[in-house]
């Protein structure tokens, strides 16, 4: 994979609804110039529709040629994963 650049996204403790046109707006920007580390240690509660941008986000990623992966994902993170039976969407994506 190419490392053109290195975007690193920091995750708010809540991510619904009212927050995720703020990041999805920052994943765009960030994948269209390279490899994104999205820092995800700070998650208290996340939304289904967050997850399943952050899946959209790391195969956009993978078709540019960039890396993409989730740093330190907090219990509450890999909790709404695996309730919701994403978790092998999110293997190899997830470090730390």
């Amino acid at each position: 994979m190419s490392k053109k650049a290195d975007k690193s996204i920091a995750l708010p403790a809540i991510i619904d609804l009212d927050s995720l046109d703020s990041i999805r707006d920052g994943l765009l920007d960030a994948i269209e110039e390279g490899s994104v580390s999205v820092t995800a240690g700070a998650v208290e509660r996340v939304s289904t529709n967050a997850l399943f941008m952050l899946i959209s986000a790391a195969e956009t990623a993978r078709r540019n040629h960039f890396e993409f992966s989730i740093e330190q994902p907090s219990a509450a993170m890999t909790s709404s994963i695996e309730r919701l039976g994403l978790g092998a969407q999110f293997t190899g994506l997830m470090r730390g």
